[in-house]
C-alpha cells in the first residue's frame, strides 16, 4: 500500500469517527430533537453519491470511508424517525 492510500484510510477512519458520538449520544438519550432531519438526509445522499464516484474510481479509500459514514448516517436517519 503507498503513502497516499495510506493517508486516504487513515482520513476515512477519522472521518467516520466524527459521527459515533453522535450515534452513541442519540442511543443512550433515546432523542433526536437537537437534529435537524435535512442535515441528515443530506448527509446520507452526499455520502452516497461519494460511495459511487469512489467506485467508478475503484478507490478503496474512497469506497470505504463513505460506506461507512452512509451506515452511520443511515443509523442516525432511522433513530431520528423512530424517537421523533
Amino acid at each position: 500500500m503507498d503513502l497516499i492510500s495510506m493517508l486516504g484510510y487513515i482520513a476515512g477512519i477519522v472521518s467516520t469517527s466524527t459521527l459515533l458520538p453522535q450515534i452513541y449520544k442519540i442511543w443512550k438519550t433515546k432523542s433526536t430533537n437537537d437534529l435537524a432531519l435535512g442535515m441528515v438526509v443530506l448527509g446520507c445522499f452526499g455520502s452516497f453519491l461519494w460511495l459511487v464516484y469512489g467506485i467508478l474510481l475503484k478507490s478503496g479509500p474512497i469506497i470505504s470511508t463513505n460506506t461507512l459514514i452512509l451506515i452511520s448516517f443511515t443509523t442516525i436517519l432511522f433513530f431520528k424517525l423512530k424517537y421523533k
